[in-house]
């Protein structure tokens, strides 16, 4: 079973900066597809960024230019670095490790795995 435990959501104003993190438990031999959610009051929950098993990082629009994603393979651990941050870019933030991975070279799909949020609030 994996377990992902997401930190760093606080209170800042416009303009400021965080950084979120994402530890998930367990060693694995296999490395996966990973992705940060966001759901704000009201909202569905969307897409934010994805970072996939060569590196290859993707954006929302919304975020594309002031959202960094990386992680630490070794350490088991992604972020999201959020620049610029603007009163829209309030919501509860979740990370998700997707299906999709490579052990060794060998594509392999397991089940989704979600953590259960850290909240943002940006003030104006």
């Amino acid at each position: 079973q994996v377990e992902l435990v997401e930190s760093g959501g606080d209170s800042v104003q416009a303009g400021g900066s965080l950084r979120l993190s994402c530890v998930a438990s367990g060693r694995s031999n296999c490395r996966y597809d990973w992705s940060w959610y966001r759901q704000g009051s009201g909202n569905e929950r969307e897409f934010v960024s994805g970072i996939d098993t060569d590196g290859n990082s993707r954006y929302a629009d919304s975020v594309e230019g002031r959202f960094t994603i990386s992680q630490d393979n070794a350490k088991n651990i992604l972020y999201l670095q959020m620049d610029s941050l603007r009163p829209e870019d309030t919501a509860t933030y979740y990370c998700k490790r997707e299906r999709r991975g490579k052990c060794g070279r060998v594509v392999h799909y397991d089940r989704n795995y979600w953590g259960k949020g850290t909240l943002v609030t940006i003030s104006a």
